[in-house]
C-alpha cells in the first residue's frame, strides 16, 4: 500500500505559523481578554522563534490559549471553527500529491485534538500525529503538553506508525526531521506529476457548515484590527439598534447609509396586498436572522416574519412582528394561513442559517398553503464578525452583525411563481419547494444540497438546534457575561 506522511504547517497549509490558530482556539473557546493576552505575547513568541527556541514559543501559545479550558469546548472549536480557516489555506499542489496516496499521516506541531477533526474529515487523513494536551482528572486542559513537541520526538512516533515498511513519500520543509524516515522527500512547492492526476480525489471535501465569530482568520496584524475596533463596534452596534427600533421603515433606508450600511436591490418587488386579498409569501433564502428586517426595511413596511428557534431577545430587538412556529405540521400550517389572511409575510424554508454559497433542503410546508409565491435571494457581506451562531449566544447575533464597519445586505426579487409552477396545476409540495430552491440557487450562483438544520447541528454543536425559550432576564444574563471583560 502506497503511503505518504506529510506535515501540516507550510505543507499543506501555505502559512507555517499556527499562531493565528492558537488565536481561533483563544476567542472562540475562553474569549476576549485570552484573546488580547495572546496576542499581546506575540512578540515575545516570534523573538522565541527567530532565536531557534521555537519549541518555547510553541509551549507559550499552548499554555495560554488552552489552559483552564475543558476539553470538550477545545474539540468543539476544532470541529466547527478550524476547518473554515484551515481550508481557506489549504495549497491545493500539496493537496494534489497528498490525496494520491492510499494511507495518509499528517503531522503537525499543534495538539493533536486542532488538527485531527479537519485532517481525518476534510483532508481524509488516516493518522494525525501530533502533541497531547494534558488533562486534568475534571477534564480541563493544563495548558501543557505530554513529552517534548520538537521535530526529533515526532520522528520518532512516525517510526513506530510504520513499523514493518517505510513511508513511501514524505511531504514537508527541509526542516522537518521525519523525512529522513521516507524513501521519497519533497519539499514545496509541489508540481503534480500525470500519474498522480489519475488517482488523485479531485478536491477537498467542501466545508459547508463551520461556525465562530471571526470572519478573517487573526494573524497579528488583523487581530490586532479586531481588538482596536471591537469598543468602537460595540458602540455602533447599540447605536444602529436603536436606531432601527425608533424609526419608521421608510426612514430605515436613509438612516443606514449615514452609519455605514448598504443594501443592494435587485429586481421589482410585488404591490401590497390590497384588502379582502390574501397575502404574498415571501420565500427567502437564510443568511442571517436579519433576512426580515432587511426585506421589510426595503419594501419600508412591517412584514411579519416566521420564526423557528429565535431568541426571547431577538424577538423583543425585532422591528417587524415575528410569528414562532412549533415544528408541529398541523398547528404551524394554520398558523401561516391565518398570518397570510391578514396580508403579506416571510418564511426561510430552510428553517437555518448558512454562511457557504450552499442552499440547504427547503420545507414543503410552504407550498401547500398559498400559490401567491414570490422567491426573494438574500445575500451578505460582513468584515469582521460574523452574525450568526450554533454554538454561542444567539441573541448577541444582530449585536455582532451591526458591530460590523460596513455591513451590505443584497435582495434579489424573482417573478413571482406562476400558476403551472405551484400546487394549484397539480404539483406536489416538494417538487415546487426544489424548484424555488433551485431557481434561487441558480440566482446567487450556489449549489443545492439535502442538508437540514439538524445536520448542521449535529455538526456544529452536538444537538438538534433547538432554542429553549427562556425569559429576558436570562438573555440578558448571558449577553452581560459575555461582554463582561470590556467593562472590567
Amino acid at each position: 500500500m502506497d503511503s505518504v506522511v506529510s506535515e501540516l504547517e507550510g505543507t499543506l497549509l501555505k502559512d507555517r505559523d499556527p499562531f493565528s490558530y492558537f488565536m481561533l482556539v483563544a476567542f472562540e473557546a475562553s474569549g476576549f481578554l485570552r484573546f488580547a493576552l495572546l496576542l499581546i505575547l506575540w512578540p515575545v513568541i516570534w523573538l522565541l522563534d527567530m532565536s531557534g527556541m521555537g519549541e518555547y514559543g510553541l509551549k507559550l501559545m499552548v499554555f495560554v490559549a488552552t489552559a483552564g479550558v475543558s476539553e470538550s469546548e477545545i474539540q468543539s472549536v476544532a470541529r466547527a471553527v478550524l476547518p473554515k480557516f484551515y481550508m481557506d489555506d489549504i495549497d491545493m499542489e500539496a493537496w494534489k500529491v497528498f490525496s494520491s496516496y492510499d494511507k495518509r499521516v499528517v503531522v503537525t506541531k499543534m495538539p493533536r485534538i486542532m488538527a485531527e477533526s479537519f485532517a481525518k474529515e476534510y483532508l481524509r487523513a488516516d493518522e494525525v500525529i501530533g502533541s497531547e494536551l494534558v488533562i486534568s482528572r475534571f477534564g480541563f486542559a493544563t495548558g501543557f503538553v505530554k513529552g517534548n513537541i520538537i521535530d526529533s520526538c515526532i520522528s520518532i512516533r512516525v517510526a513506530k506508525l510504520f513499523v514493518d515498511e517505510k513511508p513511501g513519500l514524505g511531504l514537508g520543509r527541509v526542516a522537518s526531521s521525519f523525512l529522513s524516515l521516507c524513501k521519497e522527500q519533497l519539499q514545496p512547492p509541489f508540481m503534480t506529476e500525470q500519474n498522480q492526476l489519475d488517482h488523485q480525489l479531485a478536491r477537498p471535501l467542501p466545508v459547508i457548515f463551520h461556525d465562530g465569530r471571526l470572519v478573517k482568520r487573526p494573524t497579528p496584524p488583523t487581530a490586532l484590527l479586531i481588538i482596536l475596533w471591537m469598543p468602537i463596534g460595540i458602540v455602533l452596534a447599540a447605536v444602529r439598534i436603536l436606531v432601527g427600533i425608533m424609526l419608521p421603515m421608510w426612514a430605515k433606508p436613509y438612516l443606514s447609509k449615514m452609519l455605514g450600511g448598504k443594501v443592494i436591490v435587485k429586481g421589482k418587488p410585488p404591490p401590497p396586498a390590497s384588502s379582502g386579498n390574501s397575502g404574498v409569501l415571501f420565500v427567502c433564502t437564510h443568511r442571517t436572522l436579519m433576512d426580515p428586517v432587511v426585506l421589510s426595511t426595503v419594501l419600508r413596511r412591517k412584514i411579519p416574519a416566521v420564526t423557528y428557534s429565535l431568541s426571547r431577545l431577538s424577538e423583543i430587538l425585532s422591528p417587524i412582528p415575528t410569528v414562532r412556529l412549533t415544528r408541529i405540521r398541523d398547528v404551524d400550517a394554520e398558523q401561516i394561513k391565518r398570518e397570510l389572511a391578514k396580508g403579506d409575510l416571510v418564511v426561510c424554508p430552510e428553517g437555518t442559517t448558512c454562511r457557504e454559497p450552499f442552499l440547504l433542503r427547503f420545507s414543503a410546508l410552504f407550498a401547500e398553503l398559498t400559490d401567491q409565491i414570490v422567491p426573494v435571494a438574500m445575500n451578505y457581506r460582513v468584515g469582521f464578525f460574523h452574525a450568526t451562531t450554533a454554538r454561542g449566544c444567539k441573541a448577541l447575533d444582530p449585536v455582532f452583525f451591526f458591530m460590523n464597519p460596513r455591513p451590505v445586505y443584497e435582495v434579489t426579487f424573482l417573478s413571482q411563481l406562476p400558476a403551472e409552477a405551484t400546487c394549484s396545476s397539480g404539483k406536489s409540495p416538494h417538487d415546487v419547494a426544489n424548484y424555488v430552491q433551485r431557481i434561487l440557487a441558480a440566482t446567487l450562483g450556489f449549489e443545492c444540497t439535502n442538508f437540514t438544520r439538524r445536520d448542521k447541528y449535529r455538526v456544529l454543536a452536538g444537538n438538534d438546534g433547538t432554542v429553549s425559550y427562556t425569559s429576558f432576564a436570562d438573555q440578558l444574563k448571558k449577553v452581560v457575561s459575555t461582554f463582561k471583560p470590556f467593562f472590567h
